[in-house]
């Protein structure tokens, strides 16, 4: 928990994809999650979190997470927003977009 947290409590924006092995939804976004890091050159940073890993068990209960996929941008511990199911890698950038706006405009 204390490494999730300094994971999201970053100046940087951060996207956790919260995901199952089993889940198909979730093994359709895996190439465009990667693909959205790879292109993001450091504008955000992402982390996958199993859903099934007791390891991880306090941070989805933490969070609620009962549907996967689930994706979470954080910027210093706060959700800028939250959503649940398969998207693809354009509507996934709009969305970064915009938090990334709406983080700039804060910074004002």
């Amino acid at each position: 928990m204390k490494d999730f947290d300094k994971l999201i409590w970053r100046d940087a924006i951060t996207l956790v994809d919260f995901f199952a092995v089993w889940c198909g939804p979730c093994r359709a976004m895996h190439p465009v999650i990667d693909r959205f890091q790879e292109r993001m050159n450091g504008r955000a940073e992402v982390v996958k979190i199993d859903i099934d890993s007791p390891e991880d068990a306090a941070v989805v209960a933490r969070y609620g997470v009962a549907a996967v996929p689930t994706l979470i941008f954080f910027r210093r511990g706060e959700i800028l927003w939250r959503g649940s199911g398969a998207m693809d890698y354009d509507c996934l950038v709009r969305i970064f977009e915009q938090v990334e706006q709406r983080v700039r405009s804060e910074a004002r």
